[in-house]
């Protein structure tokens, strides 16, 4: 088992939705509850942040255009944040007064931005996950998640691996990576010591999950086997993403959120974010392909 190395000096409540923006060499990541999209260099093993923006509300997700526009998931709609600082509302996802926030969200092959929701208040099982279409319209993927999470899919794009964390599942459907069919999800796998949270996908069709309450990221193969550790000083890991030129630098993102007083104490490193080298390289995430300019 390998260990991840601490990337940051700054610990985050609930950092979340790490993704490598190539274009720009910078890695972009949030943190839900201080409502903050941050952004920053990789330099070998060390995240050094280099700007902040701050969201009127909690956020759970971040993605890139190719224009360096960011798209950030709010609470219950989605925000442009231009490269000159101006900012736009984008679409409302999630009805206002239902006590349900968008949580960890992704771009697909062709750059549509995928989004999942969960509860604030009592458990449920009615949670959804929707794909925005580039001209503007909703579509609704399922409406029946406890915990909508990490979402990730194959190099050829004809297969989507998504986390409903509460069911402690992984599952996998077929995908038209340029066109709108989704197929019926089943389960790929389940893990039972701990959360499945965020995920990344390798080149060999490797799944890399970050394991809440275990402080490990985990391996898998496309058969569903254990294949890999990474021990992370952190029990809550949220998520990670494959950074740097090669994409062979894993980025974790963690959390102090949650934790008792005693565990801050055992593990004070809780909330930086942490990295560590792979030998197989992630599969990039596409760029968002953006709203036409009049809805």
């Amino acid at each position: 088992m390998r260990t991840a190395v601490t990337a940051t000096d700054e610990a985050f409540g609930l950092a979340e939705s790490p993704v490598w923006d190539a274009a720009r060499r910078r890695l972009l990541w949030v943190d839900i509850l201080a409502g903050a999209v941050l952004e920053g260099s990789l330099d070998a093993s060390r995240v050094t942040i280099i700007r902040r923006h701050q969201v009127d509300s909690l956020v759970g997700a971040v993605t890139a255009t190719g224009d360096g526009t960011l798209l950030v998931a709010a609470r219950e709609h989605l925000v442009l944040l231009a490269p000159d600082g101006t900012r736009a509302d984008g679409p409302r996802l999630v009805p206002a007064g239902q006590g349900r926030r968008l949580n960890d969200g992704s771009t697909d092959p062709a750059g549509r931005f995928v989004v999942g929701t969960l509860s604030l208040e009592t458990p449920s099982s009615r949670e959804a996950l929707v794909r925005l279409e580039p001209d503007g319209r909703i579509t609704l993927l399922d409406d029946d998640l406890t915990l909508s999470n990490g979402l990730a899919w194959s190099a050829d794009g004809t297969k989507m691996y998504s986390v409903d964390t509460l069911r402690r599942t992984v599952f996998v459907r077929s995908y038209d990576p340029a066109g709108d069919a989704v197929g019926p999800r089943r389960v790929h796998l389940r893990i039972s010591d701990g959360l499945p949270d965020g995920l990344a996908a390798d080149a060999d069709e490797h799944l890399w999950i970050a394991v809440w309450g275990a402080g490990e990221v985990r391996r898998y193969a496309p058969d569903g086997t254990l294949t890999d550790r990474v021990a992370v000083p952190a029990p809550h890991t949220s998520s990670v993403a494959f950074a740097g030129d090669d994409l062979r630098s894993l980025v974790v993102t963690t959390a102090y959120a949650e934790l008792t007083t005693e565990q801050r104490q055992t593990y004070p490193a809780s909330g930086r974010l942490f990295t560590t080298s792979v030998d197989v390289p992630g599969i990039p995430v596409p760029r968002w392909s953006g709203l036409p300019a009049e809805r």
